[in-house]
């Protein structure tokens, strides 16, 4: 509640100062005027000395939030909140990171512009109570939090997002804060590189490096280089303008080393080094909305201006509550008067044209082309072999020829996948036209060598709201998957509806035996087998041609979902009509055979390839006669019990699971083996439900080997080895 001391929003403050010079002069307005949405002019004193407010507004929300629960990292925030100020100043507002440690001070300026009054934060003491709590404010931003475009937690990933948002909204600035120990990612600048080569009109992205001298706990890998050399260690990266603010060219207090705290300065030397960051950052993004790749540097220590410097004020510990002197020290400090509060308040507000929470991208559903009349073609059962890759090849080509802003990624050749149809229809994006090739400047495949940058747009893309296929090698897919992790997890919370972002991973490890080991990489599975609980992810393992069809036309329809699509590019056989596979996407499964005999025997079987040697297992069983059930798993997570997931957490949530007799009809009999090429981990909600003798056959090792065959049986997965173990689980 408003007080005559201070406003309303300022409950929670708990130290207000006085007046700072000059505030009579230049305080008296806000510097964006009423009906603008940014200052008019950098050279205006009054805009520099409200962004220097503004500046220490996010510095004392920091540490007041973080202190609040002893816990969070303030430090890394506070070396570059001159910049993150001038954005915002010059209405810029979709701003990113990657830096999930800067956090609580995104929060503040969601906090300070209202967008966090959409989850019921007007206060700060709101803000404290519900920092770092279930369903409040994360440590580290989630998809969750009005107005912030993406998640940010692992280090390398915020490009991605920034690149996704600038190729889809062209008109518009995405800066993205980047910290100097996570430039020694090796992912962001060859991910920017590669998009530039690819997209070289599309500069409108702004990576804004935090050079501060420290990362976590230590000095980061960066600071011992001079400026001369990080202008061109960008130069040499493709970056054609290097604009670099040093705070150290404004110190009047002779502070020691490479990185200064501008907060020590005089007040006429903090409003210089702020005048000349609101300069630079203004310049950058003209620089980038103009055509030119630009980088923004603003180097200056960590922590300045909060309770430590250096790594030491990375984050809080246990006993840095707000009863500890350094933390009382530094909010004192940086202290504000509650005229000031409600100046940085009222621009932040206006900025941009209005909360972050109303005006970012993110914060409404992308329009997108309607996907009819995709040419599914339905192979009759038991004719031909098909390849399954490439009858998925054919919709996919149809969906990028409909829609404009879809795109396909693929690191190591669409053609080496059996979906050599998508570079003909889509062509793979290049500068050097090439027909031989299917490459053209303006196409549709994105094709960088790294799968983290094929993950990483792909995912990006679709969070934005758009549609994408990333398309890998299962043997190298892993590399890619932690930013599609961080997206499938965002989607779960966010608060809008966002297509599903889709994988296509192929040539898995029965296919890769005369290549070794090396491309043999099912442990992938694994990552998916854990990630069903999460609520909203899907693997799907088609059995066959027509299959996966079905599969991927279900996955075009569904939101907010991760889905992967497990098939081989060898021709194989078919073993299921549409109507089959739209049974198994419902039920999780569906029954392929039925073989009479006075015993049952189940085999639930994950793939397509490991169908092979449990046909022949049960005609040997036939022979003897024992009966069997061959029935294929496409879709594990319906397996689940509705309690095994966290599927009613989840944004679009999806609560279908398949029930006890629909269970009891597909594998219920006197014994179960579960069969996978991969590994045994998605066969769990099978193993959980079943209570019949059983056991599982899976992968176990890589090898070099002639023959898929031959992979199988050094796994142990052949005829006689499912036979004979059937016969001792039946007795």
């Amino acid at each position: 509640m408003a007080t005559a001391t201070h406003p309303a929003f300022c409950e929670g403050i708990q130290y207000f100062g006085e007046a700072l010079p000059d505030f009579d002069k230049y305080g008296k307005l806000p510097c964006i005027f009423d009906g603008k949405t940014a200052i008019a002019s950098t050279e205006d004193p009054c805009a520099v000395y409200q962004t220097l407010l503004a500046a220490d507004a996010l510095r004392y929300l920091t540490l007041q939030v973080t202190g609040s629960k002893a816990s969070g990292h303030p430090g890394g925030f506070a070396s570059q909140v001159e910049a993150y100020a001038a954005l915002f100043m010059l209405g810029h507002k979709n701003v990113l990171t990657e830096v999930g440690h800067h956090a609580p001070g995104f929060y503040s300026a969601m906090f300070l512009d209202r967008s966090l009054e959409d989850m019921g934060i007007g206060t700060v003491q709101q803000m404290r109570d519900r920092f770092r709590e279930m369903h409040g404010l994360l440590g580290h931003l989630s998809g969750q939090i009005p107005g912030l475009l993406s998640p940010a937690g692992p280090l390398g990933q915020g490009q991605h997002f920034a690149l996704s948002a600038a190729l889809l909204h062209p008109d518009k600035l995405f800066a993205f804060t980047l910290g100097d120990g996570g430039m020694g990612e090796p992912y962001p600048m060859s991910a920017m590189a590669h998009f530039h080569t690819a997209f070289p009109k599309i500069t409108n992205f702004l990576p804004v490096l935090v050079w501060n001298g420290y990362s976590q706990e230590h000095h980061s890998m960066v600071s011992t280089q001079t400026n001369d050399q990080m202008i061109r260690y960008w130069l040499g990266n493709g970056f054609e303008e290097v604009i670099l603010v040093d705070a150290k060219d404004y110190d009047d207090q002779n502070q020691p080393g490479a990185y200064v705290d501008s907060t020590q300065f005089s007040f006429a030397k903090r409003l210089e080094f702020t005048k000349a960051v609101l300069a630079g950052v203004d310049k950058a993004a003209k620089s980038a909305l103009g055509g030119k790749l630009t980088v923004f540097i603003i180097k200056q220590l960590k922590g300045a201006g909060v309770h430590a410097r250096g790594a030491k004020s990375h984050n809080l510990y246990g006993f840095h509550t707000l009863d500890n002197p350094d933390i009382i020290s530094a909010l004192k400090t940086r202290a504000l008067s509650p005229e000031a509060w409600e100046l940085v308040r009222t621009n932040y507000e206006r900025a941009g044209g209005g909360p972050a929470a109303k005006t970012a991208v993110t914060e409404f559903e992308l329009p997108l082309s309607e996907l009819k009349d995709l040419p599914l073609t339905e192979y009759p059962v038991g004719g031909d072999k098909q390849v399954a890759t490439t009858a998925m090849g054919e919709l996919v080509a149809k969906v990028g020829q409909l829609d404009p802003h879809f795109l396909v990624t693929n690191a190591d050749g669409n053609e080496a996948s059996g979906i050599g149809n998508i570079n003909k229809a889509l062509k793979i994006i290049h500068p050097t036209s090439d027909d031989l090739y299917n490459q053209a400047p303006k196409g549709q495949v994105y094709e960088p060598l790294s799968e983290d940058a094929c993950a990483g747009l792909a995912a990006g893309l679709c969070l934005m709201g758009a549609r994408t296929l990333w398309c890998s090698y299962e043997s190298f897919a892993i590399n890619g998957l932690p930013i599609w992790q961080t997206v499938t997890q965002a989607m779960a919370e966010l608060r809008r509806p966002t297509p599903s972002t889709i994988t296509l991973f192929t040539a898995g490890a029965l296919e890769q035996g005369r290549n070794g080991w090396t491309h043999q990489r099912p442990e992938i599975e694994n990552y998916f087998a854990a990630m069903m609980r999460n609520g909203n992810v899907f693997p799907l393992f088609p059995p066959d041609a027509n299959s996966i069809q079905v599969c991927y036309e279900w996955a075009l329809s569904t939101k907010n979902k991760g889905i992967t699509i497990t098939a081989s590019k060898s021709p194989l056989p078919i073993y299921t009509t549409f109507e089959q596979t739209r049974e198994a996407l419902q039920n999780g499964a569906v029954t392929l055979q039925e073989t009479p005999g006075e015993k049952r025997v189940v085999f639930a079987v994950i793939g397509d390839m490991t169908l092979l040697p449990v046909y022949e297992a049960a005609k040997q069983l036939q022979s003897q006669g024992i009966g069997s059930r061959i029935v294929s798993i496409v879709n594990p997570r319906r397996l689940y019990r509705p309690s095994d997931v966290a599927w009613d957490t989840c944004f679009a949530a999806d609560g279908d699971f398949l029930d006890d007799a629909g269970f009891e009809q597909l594998f219920g009999g006197d014994a179960l083996i579960g069969v996978t090429g991969g590994t045994s981990g998605l066969l769990e909600p099978v193993m959980l439900r079943s209570t019949s003798k059983r056991d599982v056959f899976a992968w176990k090792r890589g090898e070099t080997t002639a023959t898929p065959n031959q992979i199988m049986e050094f796994n142990g997965i052949t005829p006689d080895a499912l036979a004979t173990r059937a016969q001792a689980l039946l007795g």
